[in-house]
């Protein structure tokens, strides 16, 4: 069996034991909340710092392979968009939601195991130089444009204040755990700040079981999204991320020239379903909670298949 089949296998199986378990209550309710608390609060922040601060990057400054992604990311975004307007009559914050659907990808819980588990520490570390930027990046662009839809929705009228969307912004990004663990990382590569032995073997064992508790929980999280009608648009979305964004960003990739190593991180980053953050993201906006729910649940059940085709056609091509 291909290397990428059996990783495939392994997550999905990981994914599928978590929702069957919550899905059946062989679990509490709470137990799969509590899991997913302590992946994204302790156990993804601790690998990313101990990543970041000791993973040799072999491939220099990481300003090709943010340009490849994001322009996949935003390319596909901006698709998304003008279908849930166009295609479907919806209005700009479901354009927003839309976007979000099919550009945010889940590069956390289930991009970091895969990778990982697929491409090893390199991977990881390859990963790891798109994950540092991209919830700034994502928080960003989703607070900006809402802000620009609630006024060609005329849901609001003036003009936005910068100062207080800047201050909510700050407030988000620094109160998150991942950005703190990657901020930490960054401090400890470039002080050169020494670790004793005993706390570098604690981080590394909260560390090492992150990836395995990330996909159970993922896993046990679906459990409680589902299929929420809009099956429909959920669908085009879900097309748009798990086909249009891999192919750009593996074309992106071809035409700049990324290295071969960085070009497979890059399209098999861009292959993953939408994470738990489209719909995290879409309630705190209060629209399209539905449309963001079903593409979450329906794009990671299709990306078992979808993902595996594209890891094998890069393989091919690069």
């Amino acid at each position: 069996m291909p290397l990428f089949a059996e990783t495939i296998l392994v997550v999905f199986s990981l994914i599928a034991i978590g929702y069957g378990s919550a899905r059946f209550r062989l679990i509490k309710p709470e137990t799969g909340d509590g899991l997913s608390d302590f992946v994204f609060t302790i156990a993804v922040p601790l690998l990313l710092f101990r990543t970041i601060s000791t993973a040799s990057f072999d491939h220099g400054a990481p300003w090709a392979l943010w340009a490849v992604y994001f322009s996949a990311v935003f390319m596909t975004w901006g698709f998304a968009h003008l279908t849930i307007r166009a295609g479907f009559g919806r209005d700009a914050r479901s354009g927003v939601v839309a976007g979000l659907s099919a550009g945010f990808g889940n590069l956390v819980l289930l991009g970091i195991p895969f990778v990982t588990g697929l491409y090893g520490e390199a991977g990881l570390a390859v990963l790891s130089q798109i994950v540092s930027i991209h919830m700034p990046v994502m928080m960003a662009a989703s607070m900006l444009l809402y802000e620009w839809a609630l006024r060609r929705d005329g849901a609001v009228t003036g003009s936005a204040n910068p100062t207080a969307l800047v201050l909510q912004f700050l407030r988000q990004l620094f109160s998150n755990p991942l950005i703190i663990g990657i901020l930490a990382g960054v401090l400890v590569r470039y002080t050169g700040l020494w670790l004793p032995v005993v706390v570098d073997r604690v981080i590394a064992s909260l560390a090492g079981v992150a990836g395995t508790l990330a996909l159970f929980s993922m896993g046990a999280s679906l459990a409680g999204y589902g299929i929420r009608g809009q099956v429909k648009q959920a669908l085009s979305m879900v097309s748009l991320k798990l086909v249009l964004m891999p192919a750009l960003a593996l074309g992106l990739a071809m035409l700049a020239g990324l290295p071969e190593f960085q070009a497979k991180i890059a399209v098999a980053a861009a292959s993953l379903p939408a994470g738990v953050n489209s719909w995290l993201i879409a309630s705190q906006l209060n629209t399209g909670q539905r449309l963001a729910s079903t593409s979450l649940s329906l794009g990671t059940a299709l990306s078992a298949v979808t993902t595996g085709v594209w890891l094998f056609i890069a393989d091919l091509l690069l």
